[in-house]
Order: structure tokens, then C-alpha cells, then sequence
């Protein structure tokens, strides 16, 4: 990996989690292949079955600041 590469990652990966995840997405939205709509039309609609379960009530949450308190332990 080049040199301004590997700078790019260190400062990265001080971001918090969130702005990490949103960069990650960004970096890979940059890359067109084919199936890409077909991927993102199932990621759309397992996030309307999962809003759907939730509301059936067969589903539970946690909250994100817990889920990032859990990642941020492991780091």
C-alpha cells in the first residue's frame, strides 16, 4: 500500500465508529459492478422486513450507544 495510503487509513481509524462506517460506505459505493442493483434491492428489502418484524413485536432493539460502547471496548 502506498505510503499516503497507509496515512489515509491511520486517520481513519481514529474516527468514531459512525463516521468510520459512513467513509467505508462512501469508498465502496465508489466502485460500480455488476449486480449492484440487486444487492441494493435486497438490502432494501431486508430493512423492510426487519421494520416490519419490529413492529409485529418480533423483534427487539438495542441501542446504538450500547452497540458502539461494545465496539469501541473491543478495539
Amino acid at each position: 500500500m502506498p505510503k499516503h495510503a497507509e496515512n489515509i487509513l491511520a486517520d481513519a481509524l481514529e474516527l468514531p465508529p459512525m463516521a468510520r462506517a459512513e467513509l467505508a460506505e462512501n469508498i465502496l459505493s465508489s466502485f460500480e459492478f455488476q449486480g449492484r442493483n440487486t444487492i441494493n434491492a435486497l438490502w432494501a428489502q431486508e430493512a423492510e422486513d426487519r421494520i416490519d418484524a419490529f413492529e409485529r413485536g418480533e423483534m427487539s432493539t438495542i441501542p446504538a450507544k450500547d452497540i458502539f460502547a461494545e465496539i469501541e471496548k473491543a478495539r
